[in-house]
């Protein structure tokens, strides 16, 4: 197996596309479909097989090729970091994935003391929901992700921030701002602002089990991956929205709302920071961590 044969099949199997793959690595399709078939070849057995016309899936054996390319590159760019440095060069890279309301909000304090003290670390935030957050941090594309912390997978490092806790936004004065225990009955009455129906936003999925558990029929007014969009309209009256929030964030303080509690349904959480238990942490890495911990 030689090395762009490897980086080639990373990169399709990554990418699920050779056309996608092809404009990372700067080869041709036919190019990265030779260097697969080259590797399918000395493995004696197919690495990826077709699902229709444009879709690939991996074989069993695919997964565990990738598993480890995936270690590899890792390693990789480790080595290089540390070469630089017994060369006197200082240089990192470290790639933070979160959802959008972490980055705008949570973040920006914490990463303006780390760029003043790294100056010379090259930082990339994806804005990404929390399912992909959880893959970018799996494939490697990211080195930390920050996401909920029953949404990481136990296959993760996870190391425990902030406690957060759903809550139905209303407005103030609304019927359901002073109660302290409502049910899926009287929120039903309501217009709701939801996170867009998909596999992404997992607070959709168990909203949805719930009304269809207890067979009510709900309207939904707005679909939001924004918390501050969704209070905007919440404030209006437009409708009531699900958030799962750190209750003091400034901005929502800021607004006419009202919190209502419900963790008779969704329990207390915590925010996450997580990793890849298999690689080890430069210096430079490990000080982010020690940031947001407060240490």
């Amino acid at each position: 197996m030689e090395w762009h044969q490897m980086v080639g099949f990373h990169q399709v199997a990554r990418l699920g596309s050779f056309t996608r793959a092809a404009g990372v690595t700067f080869r041709t399709q036919s190019a990265l479909t030779q260097q697969v078939q080259a590797l399918e070849e000395e493995f004696g057995c197919p690495l990826l097989e077709r699902i229709g016309k444009r879709q690939l899936r991996l074989t069993p054996a695919g997964e565990k090729l990738l598993a480890f390319t995936e270690k590899v590159l890792a390693e990789y760019g480790t080595l290089v970091e540390e070469i630089q440095t017994l060369k006197g060069v200082q240089k990192g890279q470290l790639t933070i994935a979160a959802p959008f309301t972490t980055l705008y909000r949570l973040l920006p304090g914490f990463l303006e003391a780390y760029t003043r003290r790294f100056p010379w670390v090259e930082v990339s935030l994806l804005d990404r929901p929390q399912k992909g957050v959880v893959e970018l941090v799996k494939s490697g594309e990211a080195d930390f992700g920050i996401t909920l912390e029953s949404a990481a997978p136990g296959n993760l490092g996870r190391v425990r921030l902030a406690g957060v806790e759903t809550v139905l936004l209303v407005p103030r004065g609304h019927p359901l701002a002073g109660a302290e225990r409502v049910d899926l009955r009287q929120i039903a009455q309501y217009p709701l602002i939801l996170p867009p129906a998909g596999s992404g936003y997992p607070a959709r999925r168990k909203l949805e089990t719930l009304f269809e558990k207890k067979k009510l029929a709900y309207r939904v007014a707005m679909e939001s991956s924004n918390i501050e969009l969704s209070s905007v309209y919440v404030e209006m009256g437009f409708g009531i929205s699900f958030a799962t929030v750190v209750r003091d964030l400034p901005i929502l303080q800021q607004r006419k709302l009202a919190f209502v509690s419900l963790d008779h349904y969704f329990p207390p959480e915590y925010m996450a920071l997580v990793h890849r238990k298999d690689r080890v942490l430069p210096d430079y890495k490990s000080a982010f961590v020690d940031l947001l911990l407060g240490k």
